[in-house]
């Protein structure tokens, strides 16, 4: 077939895009750049080889130039570079062995350690408390209040909802059931997924949206297909944009360094919400890992077992109750 390995790998990248969240786009990218720079290195320049010149061989070396990169880079670009063969496989652009690539990898590739989740928990409230507090502070300027009251909300969502932050920001209006406290999403894999939301993160959503009424009767558009956070900068002009995943980021990361200062920045990041939720719920149900597994969506209960642990507040507590009583 006369088609190179570089289009091959373009067009690859363009069925992730389609099907995958723009995280993971960039990540394939990446890999894929490191690839195609091996193979350069290897005198098989994708851009004047046909795909039929790419053998099993260029995983050896894809190998062999991970070992400068962190074990979980490495099995990302892996996953990134084998999805690649499968897909050449699947369109029948090339006949690759799947199954010595499969057996080159696990030979070769380093083992993940197991890392226990990390998170600043109670700066994490103390963002909170901030937030709620920062939300409800009066304010002339109707851009600032509505900014003020979308952060709250935002943040007091990703904590009591578990939600990822590009599923937070896709969120809209006509997702959420506002008697039952739900929402249907679509999330992780594609897959339907019922999400619940505390009181105080429903009743935060109210009076945004209370507050941005105006402008949402305004734009001739039914309520339902509107987003739940939206862009209050003067770009978005007075129309109702989502918020960008970035966007969401940016949020975590300005109140973070508002709350706590300068010096936390970088410590907190929307999936530490993430973490906090799971961990709570976990600690307040005494350790039910089916219950966490459900609420935060994970496919395999090892996941969530990586969170029940406990924190080293509780360790001392356990271990000052234990000696002190001697």
């Amino acid at each position: 077939m006369n088609i190179t390995i570089l289009k091959s790998i373009e067009d690859y990248l363009e069925t992730v895009r389609l099907s995958r969240s723009e995280n993971t786009l960039r990540t394939y990218k990446n890999a894929m750049k490191l690839f195609v720079k091996v193979l350069e290195e290897n005198h098989l320049p994708a851009d004047k080889n046909l795909i039929n010149k790419l053998s099993v061989d260029a995983i050896s070396w894809f190998l062999t130039s991970l070992k400068y990169y962190s074990p979980a880079t490495e099995a990302l670009y892996l996953t990134a570079a084998t999805g690649f063969y499968e897909y050449l496989s699947a369109e029948e652009l090339s006949d690759p062995n799947l199954s010595r690539i499969r057996s080159l990898i696990h030979r070769r590739a380093r083992k993940l350690g197991q890392r226990l989740p990390q998170f600043p928990k109670h700066n994490i409230e103390y963002i909170i408390d901030y937030a709620i507090n920062n939300a409800y502070i009066s304010t002339k300027d109707e851009a600032d209040q509505l900014r003020r009251l979308r952060d709250c909300a935002f943040l007091l969502t990703l904590a009591d909802t578990g939600l990822r932050v590009h599923e937070a920001c896709n969120l809209r209006r006509g997702d959420l059931d506002w008697n039952e406290g739900k929402a249907i999403i679509i999330g992780k894999g594609n897959r339907q997924d019922i999400v619940r939301f505390s009181n105080r993160s429903m009743r935060a959503i109210k009076d945004y949206l209370s507050v941005r009424s105006k402008q949402d009767g305004a734009s001739g558009r039914p309520l339902a297909v509107l987003p739940i956070f939206s862009r209050h900068d003067l770009g978005a002009g007075k129309k109702i944009k989502p918020i960008t995943t970035a966007s969401g980021r940016n949020i975590v990361a300005q109140y973070v360094e508002e709350a706590l200062g300068a010096q936390a920045k970088g410590t907190i990041t929307p999936h530490s919400f993430r973490h906090y939720f799971v961990t709570t719920v976990l600690n307040v149900s005494g350790g039910n890992l089916k219950l966490a597994q459900e609420l935060a969506r994970h496919r395999n209960i090892a996941v969530t077992q990586r969170y029940a642990h406990l924190t080293n507040e509780e360790l001392d507590r356990g271990y000052w109750e234990i000696f002190d009583s001697k």
